[in-house]
């Protein structure tokens, strides 16, 4: 749960024949386009796509793209130039602009689709055809895949103009949610948190879309206003971009019988993923059935991990759908996503999300989309029926699985050496009834106290009397169990509480810290997301004092309960 090293590599690819060098699109090459596709890539308005993978799809440019801010660490670990980001190559290609790429790479992208469901419930409503074949990567285009380091990693724009898939939307993101985007990847990613990760990030200096949002001080639930943003392209990476809605799609197809090759396009999709994502855990030569078990349990792992890091950092995903489910077991989308200010168990950023999705319900909800990974591997075993019977084993585990995982994460959180059930009980109604900041409660309980005094600096609320007289009784407890810990591991309090140090971080991506961001970055202000990607990209190191000033306190009161900042609607 600590979070990751850093990874330097000497930079290589200092331009875009560098970086061409690099290319192999292995998705193209193994899985089937869309029979109907446009061989140009001129394909943009909503259609129904009945069989194939992908869509062959050119990306829309942005107008007048800027450079706003790149990853410095990721350009390190793929070994580009931190110079390439702003060259005029790489901007045009990140802003959309595929006409002028070297030969090697692809002058168009592709978009997938996927079916929808919601705490395993299936939705074709969501489709603008009522049939599930229209839905998937409205404005998602990936436009390179290559190996870079020993490590194969996806390209894709968010952003980047209208798909088959759009269901008639402007296939465009403003900058706002550009900016949430790339500071949260890689927020998560040195959080030690699974996840895609920031490339680059590109704004227009002319080019805007219309879009519902709050007014200034509104506390309704809703957007009140409809403003102007500024149109704005993120590019995200990862290893790939398969969701289990994706897996769903093409087991629905094979599971209906729709088409002659709908069960041989989902015997290819699942390899594909086992290929991109879990090569070095599943053998390459065993049986498809033997492949697509050991697949289920290697998702299974990777997602009860997920979810209980994302527990451990205060992050709620908001709209845990299956599309929103990577099947490599990272977080994938950063739209209605939020990290927690005060402790509630139902805390929840999106005002359309519901309780279903809610912070401590993200384990029930990932069994629910675990759940429909497996409805989607059942076709694979229609000859094979004693491996279905393995794959609901494999299914009806998951609850103990992420209840291991949540009680060592709790531990962890805590020093202790094992899951203490009652004190945890206890902490969290604590917690709750005192509004105890959820990053500054657990980095001030890494000092290990012995006295009350530095925990309530991370209350929101003064608690009476009554509540003080349990917190004492609980924080003697929790000395008393830590003590015993320390004992049990051979280890001092200074070690110890260096351990919970790297589990319990000292800053957090609160959303009123970014707000101001892309708001002075709408006027080509774009210093507070650097500085905001500077101090959020080393979130368990004791920073200086000014950063410790500006980044390491509560909410002001006078920002509770406002639109954009305690809550939004998904609108980007």
């Amino acid at each position: 749960m600590i979070h990751p090293p850093s990874t330097n590599h000497e930079p290589t690819i200092d331009s875009l024949d560098d970086l061409a060098a690099h290319a192999d699109y292995s998705l193209l090459q193994t899985l089937n386009p869309d029979p109907e596709a446009t061989e140009n890539g001129v394909d943009h308005l909503p259609r129904e796509i009945f069989s194939g993978h992908y869509v062959p799809v050119n990306p829309t440019l942005i107008s007048d793209p800027e450079y706003v801010a790149h990853s410095h660490t990721f350009f390190r670990e793929l070994g580009f130039n931190d110079a390439l980001a702003q060259s005029d190559g790489f901007k045009q290609m990140f802003s959309g602009d595929l006409s002028q790429l070297p030969e090697s790479l692809l002058n168009k992208g592709w978009a997938c689709g996927y079916a929808l469901s919601i705490y395993g419930n299936e939705y074709y409503q969501q489709c603008p055809f009522g049939t599930g074949n229209g839905y998937g990567d409205g404005r998602a285009i990936s436009v390179l895949e290559g190996i870079f380091n020993n490590k194969r990693w996806e390209m894709q724009l968010k952003g980047g103009g209208q798909t088959p898939y759009c269901r008639g939307a402007d296939g465009r993101a403003v900058l706002r949610s550009s900016v949430r985007e790339f500071l949260a990847q890689e927020h998560m990613h040195a959080l030690g948190v699974p996840t895609s990760r920031s490339l680059s990030l590109y704004v227009s200096k002319s080019e805007t879309v219309r879009r519902p949002w709050y007014s200034e001080g509104s506390r309704s639930q809703d957007p009140d206003i409809m403003v102007y943003n500024p149109v704005a392209i993120t590019t995200r990476v990862a290893p790939s971009f398969i969701r289990v809605g994706q897996l769903e799609l093409f087991g629905r197809r094979a599971r209906k019988q729709e088409h002659s090759k709908a069960l041989e396009e989902l015997e290819m999709l699942v390899l594909h993923l086992i290929e991109r994502e879990y090569s070095d855990l599943i053998d390459h030569d065993l049986p498809l059935t033997k492949k697509a078990l050991l697949l289920a349990q290697a998702v299974r792992n990777r997602l009860t991990s997920l979810i209980s890091n994302w527990i451990r950092v205060g992050y709620c995903q908001g709209n845990f759908n299956s599309d929103n489910c990577a099947a490599g077991g990272f977080t994938l989308d950063y739209g209605p996503y939020g990290f927690m200010d005060e402790f509630d168990p139902q805390f929840q950023p999106w005002t359309g999300g519901g309780h279903h999705f809610s912070f401590l319900n993200q384990p029930l909800a990932a069994e629910q989309n675990f759940h429909m990974f497996c409805v989607a591997l059942a076709p694979l075993f229609q000859t094979a029926p004693e491996g279905i019977e393995q794959l609901s084993e494999i299914r009806n585990g998951f609850a103990e699985a992420m209840s291991n995982k949540m009680e060592a994460m709790w531990a962890a959180k805590l020093g202790l050496d094992k899951f203490e059930p009652e004190l945890v009980k206890e902490l969290l109604a604590l917690m709750a009834q005192t509004q105890a900041d959820y990053t500054r409660f657990f980095r001030e309980l890494s000092n290990l106290p012995e006295s009350l005094e530095l925990l309530t600096k991370s209350f929101y609320l003064e608690p009476s009397s009554k509540l003080v007289e349990r917190w004492e009784d609980w924080l003697q407890q929790w000395n008393i169990a830590l003590n015993q810990a320390n004992t049990s591991l051979q280890r001092s309090r200074e070690e110890c509480a260096q351990q919970m140090k790297q589990v319990n971080p000292k800053y957090t991506l609160r959303e009123w810290f970014v707000q101001p961001a892309y708001q002075q970055a709408a006027e080509g202000n774009y210093e507070l997301i650097r500085e905001l990607q500077e101090v959020m990209t080393q979130p368990y190191a004791e920073q200086s004092q000014k950063v410790e000033d500006k980044f390491y306190r509560l909410r002001p009161a006078e920002l509770n309960d406002l639109g954009g900042l305690s809550h939004y609607s998904c609108s980007s």
